[in-house]
C-alpha cells in the first residue's frame, strides 16, 4: 500500500514538472511587444533594438509614458497606431488649428529618410495647408497666371479653413486659394504626393496645418476636422518571413547589422523560423 501510494505521488509529482515545461513550449510569447503609457507597440514596431522590422527601426521612443515618433523633419507625440488600417495619428505642437495659428516657422512639416519612404507616408486623404509662404516659394514656381498646385483634399481646404476663427487673430486678408491677386495666397493646401516632403524652410513658409479624414464620416466644417498628420505604413513585399517565423513560435525582429530580419525563437535565433533550429 505504502510502496502503491509512493509511486503514485511520484508519477503525479513528474507531470507536474513535465505538463508546464510541454505547454511553455507550444505558447507563442511575444518578447518583443511592449506598451507605452496607453498604446500598445507590436511588430513591425518596437521599442527594443533588434525587435520589429528593420524598415521601423529606431523610430519610436517611450518617454514618461508618452510615445515619440522620431524622423528627419522632427519628433511628433503618437496619439495612435491602428494595426488594422496600418496607420498612426501624429501630433506635432506647433502644428496650426482652428483655433490657433503657428507661425514662424516652427511646425515640423513632414519629410522622412529616403530609405524610410517605402514603409511610410501620409495618408492620400491627409491635408496639408501651408501658411504664410514667400512669393519666391518653390510652391509658386513653374505655375503660370491662376495655376497653382493648391487644391482640396478630401473636401478639406483653405478656403474652409479661411473661415476658422483663428484667422481673425492674425488679421487674414482673403485672396482665393486659386490666384495670386496681389501676392501669393495666405493658405496653399495640396496633398503630401504633389510634393513628396513638407519642409518649412524650403518651402519658404511661415507655418502649416494638417488635417486628416477619417471617411465615411461627416466633418461639419473646419471647426470639426481631425488635425494632426495621418501616417500610413506598410511592410515591404507580404512579409512570408514573419508569418512564417510567428507560425513556429518565434518573434520578428533583425540582426545586428540593422537589416536582415531574424526570428528570435528563444535561445537561439533563426534566419528562416524556429522550426529549422
Amino acid at each position: 500500500m505504502t510502496i502503491h501510494i509512493f509511486t503514485i505521488t511520484l508519477y503525479l509529482l513528474i507531470q507536474a514538472l513535465i505538463i508546464p515545461i510541454v505547454i511553455s513550449s507550444a505558447i507563442h510569447v511575444n518578447t518583443c511587444r511592449s506598451y507605452c503609457g496607453n498604446i500598445t507597440i507590436d511588430y513591425p514596431f518596437a521599442l527594443q533594438y533588434g525587435c520589429g522590422h528593420p524598415g521601423f527601426r529606431d523610430l519610436l521612443f517611450c518617454m514618461n509614458d508618452v510615445l515619440m515618433f522620431h524622423i528627419s523633419s522632427g519628433s511628433y507625440r503618437v496619439l495612435e497606431i491602428d494595426y488594422a488600417y496600418q496607420a498612426l495619428t501624429l501630433h506635432d505642437p506647433h502644428l496650426s488649428t482652428c483655433d490657433t495659428i503657428v507661425l514662424g516657422g516652427r511646425g515640423n512639416g513632414f519629410a522622412v529618410e529616403p530609405w524610410r519612404e517605402p514603409y511610410m507616408n501620409p495618408t492620400a486623404d491627409n491635408v496639408f495647408m501651408l501658411i504664410g509662404c514667400s512669393a519666391r516659394s518653390p510652391l509658386f514656381q513653374g505655375f503660370p497666371g491662376k495655376h497653382l498646385p493648391c487644391r482640396n483634399v478630401s473636401g478639406m481646404g483653405c478656403e474652409e479653413y479661411y473661415d476658422c476663427p483663428a484667422w481673425d487673430l492674425v488679421g487674414h486678408r482673403k485672396v482665393g486659394s486659386g490666384s495670386y491677386g496681389s501676392g501669393p495666397p495666405e493658405c496653399c493646401a495640396l496633398a503630401f504626393e504633389a510634393i513628396k516632403s513638407i519642409n518649412l524652410t524650403k518651402l519658404q513658409c511661415e507655418g502649416y496645418s494638417s488635417a486628416y479624414s477619417l471617411a465615411p464620416l461627416k466633418m461639419n466644417g473646419p471647426n470639426g476636422w481631425s488635425y494632426g498628420i495621418r501616417v500610413k505604413y506598410s511592410v515591404q513585399e507580404n512579409d512570408d518571413f514573419c508569418h512564417a517565423c510567428e507560425a513556429t513560435g518565434g518573434t520578428c525582429g533583425y540582426g545586428s547589422d540593422g537589416i536582415r530580419q531574424m526570428c528570435m525563437c528563444g535561445s537561439f535565433n533563426s534566419t528562416s523560423n524556429c522550426d529549422s533550429g
